[in-house]
């Protein structure tokens, strides 16, 4: 009766672990990383992310840092809809 009783509590216990998936964690990570890697290319043009308004003189080197953003932030839906264990 009582290997019973645990050998029903592993296996609930082993079909909970089965249905973890943390591809949501893994999309905040990977969009924190994305984020710090616009932080320095702002950095690195000698601007402050978050502080350009949107407007017909912003330089092209912003206008490059902001696609590398977007483009890294797409590549993070994947990373999101990936289980993990």
């Amino acid at each position: 009766m009582i290997f019973r009783s645990i050998l029903t509590y592993v296996v609930i216990l082993f079909m909970i672990f089965g249905l973890t998936n943390a591809g949501p964690l893994a999309y905040g990570i990977c969009q924190t990383g994305c984020n710090s890697l616009a932080v320095a290319c702002y950095g690195a043009a000698g601007f402050t992310f978050g502080t350009l308004t949107a407007g017909a003189g912003i330089p092209a080197v912003i206008v490059a840092c902001n696609a590398g953003l977007g483009t890294c932030m797409v590549g993070c839906i994947a990373a999101g809809f990936a289980p993990t264990l």
